[in-house]
């Protein structure tokens, strides 16, 4: 027979794994923005000649072009430091959506795989939050639970224990 406790996954161990998967993806999208935020003119023109044959109207092409660098460099930073790291992800995830429908409408199914592999991994990270204990949103929990004892307020729900 098997015993169920050498084969479980440990706590600490996931929430390691945690935080490095979290670091990687942040590192990623931090270096996205931090490159092309110096140069969004560019990247912007680079956005429009690659989407040309899509069936998206330039305008809204430019905008959104636009926006990605910087939308990029700020939830990079939050989740390497994992800040509002929940709500990095979800709004990663829409950056995501948005690129895919770009990739896809001009058919650059290489490009597709690659967004596929990032929502994989946004996947992961968002459905076991509870595992980012190595993080800026843990600091700050604990802190309030501090304040919290200390003027009788609620306390938050979440707690894990390792």
């Amino acid at each position: 027979m098997i015993d169920k406790a050498t084969i479980g996954l440990k706590p600490k161990d996931l929430a390691l794994a945690y935080l490095f998967l979290r670091l990687l993806l942040g590192v990623n999208f931090f270096n996205h923005g931090f490159t092309r935020i110096g140069n969004i003119p560019g990247f912007v023109e680079e956005t429009v000649k690659t989407l040309d044959g899509s069936y998206f109207p330039e305008p809204l092409v430019r905008i959104n072009a636009f926006l990605v660098p910087i939308v990029e460099l700020a939830v990079g930073i939050l989740i390497t430091l994992g800040l509002a790291t929940r709500l990095a992800l979800i709004v990663t995830f829409a950056l995501m959506v948005m690129l895919m429908m770009g990739v896809t409408s001009v058919q650059n199914w290489q490009a597709a795989v690659s967004q596929l592999v990032y929502g994989i991994v946004l996947f992961i990270l968002l459905a076991t939050c509870q595992y980012n204990i190595f993080s800026l949103d843990r600091w700050w929990r604990k802190q309030n639970k501090v304040k919290a004892a200390d003027t009788y307020q609620e306390v938050p729900p979440y707690s894990p224990k390792f």
